[in-house]
């Protein structure tokens, strides 16, 4: 049986990683380049911050293709090469799962950053393209799971997720971005979530980003009410972020021990897989390790 299957099926709580993006903006990436370069440009930099998370007491660490897709990567140098992008970051994160046993690796498959028709030009057909080639890769590349994350348009996950299963058998978790209380931007709600997922087949439905850690338990409250004991996967940001005026860097304020009590809260309330979003560092994965695993 796949080994995230297996976990999840043996009632394990497992610990996600942190933030890519503002992590890698601490570390040195500049504003306007795409993470996914660096699996090219900088493997290093991706190995380090990886290998953070998994020392800090992550189950599971993301590849760095959240922006992977061939439509995301429109104004990539890499663009006619996002087969092989994907693939490389796969095996990035698998060189730095193995610094310790049993962890393992999910492909991160994010938004295109395009709307579908007929609010925007991407088609179902296109989407559904996209998201299979990325998902192709992931999968040869060797992942445990796929991740469609950070979704806010019906529309677009359900293409993400049909892509995704029409090239490859791996186990699907679906994760909606909630930043107008309990509905995304677009007016989804954590009902129609839930049940446009299980009913595809995803094993896993969750919640990342958003605003707030209380907001954050109101999504789990809500997930709960409409299937209760489905698996859960839970990656808040640590809270909503200020300018720092000096560094023109936003900060974040949630201390690494407030988002282990709250993912203590979100476990106890049915979460199975708890992380961190933007913000989160390695320090906070270890705080979440320590709160729900002692």
């Amino acid at each position: 049986m796949n080994k995230f299957l297996e976990r999840l099926n043996a009632g394990d709580v497992l610990v996600a990683d942190g933030a890519t993006g503002t992590n890698l903006q601490i570390m040195g990436l500049k504003a306007g380049t795409p993470p996914e370069d660096l699996v090219m440009d900088n493997p290093d930099i991706l190995l380090t911050l990886a290998g953070r998370f998994v020392e800090a007491g992550s189950d599971i660490i993301l590849t760095c293709t959240f922006g992977g897709t061939r439509l995301r990567m429109k104004d990539s140098k890499y663009v006619d090469r996002a087969p092989e992008v994907n693939m490389r970051a796969v095996e990035l994160a698998r060189k730095a799962a193995s610094k310790r046993d049993g962890v393992l690796v999910a492909g991160s498959m994010g938004p295109t950053g395009a709307l579908m028709v007929p609010y925007g030009p991407l088609t179902p057909e296109d989407a559904r393209a996209t998201y299979a080639e990325q998902a192709k890769a992931l999968t040869e590349g060797g992942v445990d799971l796929l991740l469609i994350e950070t979704m806010f348009a019906l529309e677009e996950a359900t293409a993400a997720f049909e892509g995704a299963r029409s090239a490859s058998d791996l186990p699907i978790v679906v994760s909606f971005s909630y930043d107008r209380g309990v509905r995304t931007m677009m007016g989804v709600k954590t009902s129609q979530v839930m049940q446009t997922y299980t009913d595809l087949g995803a094993v896993a439905i969750g919640a990342n980003c958003g605003t707030t850690l209380e907001n954050m338990e109101k999504v789990v409250v809500e997930y709960g009410a409409a299937k209760a004991g489905f698996p859960l996967w839970i990656k808040p940001n640590a809270g909503l972020p200020h300018m720092d005026a000096a560094t023109n860097r936003a900060l974040y304020d949630v201390t690494p021990e407030m988002m282990g009590e709250y993912a203590k809260k979100y476990v106890s309330m049915g979460a199975r897989i708890v992380g961190g979003c933007c913000g989160s560092t390695p320090e906070h994965v270890a705080a979440i390790a320590k709160a729900i695993k002692g």
